[in-house]
């Protein structure tokens, strides 16, 4: 594999990486696996474009990488040493050296039994023995369909006390047909990944959006909660009172507007995003997040994406090094609004610069909260005497 990396951005020290863009599942992992470790691997995490078969990319995945512990899950896009891909395999490994790992599949995920889900969570933290003078955080990778990472994820953060919880939902393109966790040797729908990791590395929780409030309300007047579809907004048909709000035709919507023009929520002092995934054919609207009867609803108003996605990744370790690696969750929401302003060369500069890997979801997880457009990441620093700056 060509080397993606330049003496502008220097590559993780931390972190393996392989990369393929190659059409076959089993020549995308050959070609990738070439560029990781060979010995000393904890785990691997894997991210997969949707063009590529789950099945086949587990097979290949037994294939070439035989001894070592993945997870990961299927994209909407990735994030490799060149920035935004739409295309690419990506496979990250994590030392041994560094990080120690417990997890489990969480399966049938729907219905999200809470007690259930937080005994199971806190079963796992118990068990996972603890190292001296290292920490602990929770990865959550969960199906991007289900509609359950809100309970979810809530049921985690009760079961893990105050352990920090990070992650994403995975993601399968635009037609929103299925998306799956890979956990072992084999993908799974309908389920949630949960990863304990313990680290000596220190380490930062980062969660952003780019969106203000403006005085434009809604409330939800008719909603279907498990479905999270919304049929009422201001007591009319919630597409067309929405298209009504932000000054376009129903014909008009599309993931573009909605990109353009979420809904906020406010949980304090912070604002949520519940993005629109697309309307229904009854004219209502499906979000990507929790939903229910007399929410009120916040019309946003974009930032400059660049800027905020520059200012959200500066951040600082302990010592004051700048992150050897900031493993990220981006919406692909975010994404498509870049993509559509023309601006995926400059975004990926950034991304490159601060040494961001990840993928592109269908939904984030930022301590206990379900979250849309937004970028959550976990910014990992390099050991005293090896900062890479």
């Amino acid at each position: 594999m060509e080397d993606s990396t330049t003496d502008s951005h220097p590559a993780s020290k931390i972190v393996g990486v392989g990369v393929s863009r190659a059409d076959n599942a089993d020549q995308a992992m050959r070609e990738a696996v070439v560029a990781l470790p060979d010995t000393g691997i904890c785990f691997a995490l894997v991210f997969v474009p949707e063009r590529l078969e789950p099945d086949a990319v587990a097979a290949a995945l037994a294939r070439h990488l035989p001894t070592t512990l993945a997870f990961g899950c299927t994209t909407a896009g990735q994030i490799t040493p060149e920035g935004y891909e739409s295309d690419a395999l990506l496979i990250v490994t994590f030392p041994r050296e560094h990080f120690r790992c417990s997890s489990s599949l969480i399966h049938p995920l729907k219905p999200v039994s809470i007690a259930a889900t937080a005994t199971k969570a806190r079963q796992l933290a118990t068990r996972f023995q603890k190292t001296a003078g290292w920490n602990r955080f929770a990865l959550v990778l969960a199906d991007g369909l289900s509609k359950q990472e809100d309970v979810l994820v809530a049921a985690l953060e009760a079961g893990l006390d105050d352990m920090p919880v990070f992650g994403g939902s995975a993601g399968g393109g635009m037609a929103f047909r299925s998306t799956f966790v890979l956990h072992g040797d084999s993908f799974h729908s309908n389920a949630a990944l949960l990863i304990l990791l313990e680290t000596d590395l220190a380490f930062n929780g980062i969660g952003f959006n780019h969106f203000l409030p403006t005085q434009q309300c809604m409330v939800v007047t008719q909603a279907l909660p498990d479905e999270r579809v919304v049929l009422e907004l201001n007591g009319s048909p919630a597409a067309q009172e929405y298209a009504r709000q932000i000054g376009c035709e129903i014909g008009d919507l599309s993931p573009r507007v909605f990109a353009e023009n979420p809904m906020l929520v406010r949980s304090h002092t912070a604002w949520h995003v519940r993005a629109i995934q697309q309307v229904t054919e009854n004219g209502g609207l499906s979000f990507l997040c929790a939903i229910d009867d007399g929410l009120l609803l916040t019309l946003g108003r974009s930032r400059a994406i660049l800027e905020t996605l520059e200012s959200g990744l500066c951040v600082l370790g302990p010592d004051g090094p700048h992150p050897d690696l900031i493993l990220g969750f981006d919406c692909f929401l975010r994404k498509l609004e870049i993509e559509q302003n023309g601006i995926v060369p400059q975004a990926s500069e950034v991304l490159r610069r601060h040494r961001v890997l990840g993928f592109n979801t269908f939904g984030e997880q930022h301590r206990g909260v379900h979250v849309n457009q937004t970028f959550v990441g976990v910014a990992f620093f390099a050991p005293q005497g090896e900062n890479p700056c």
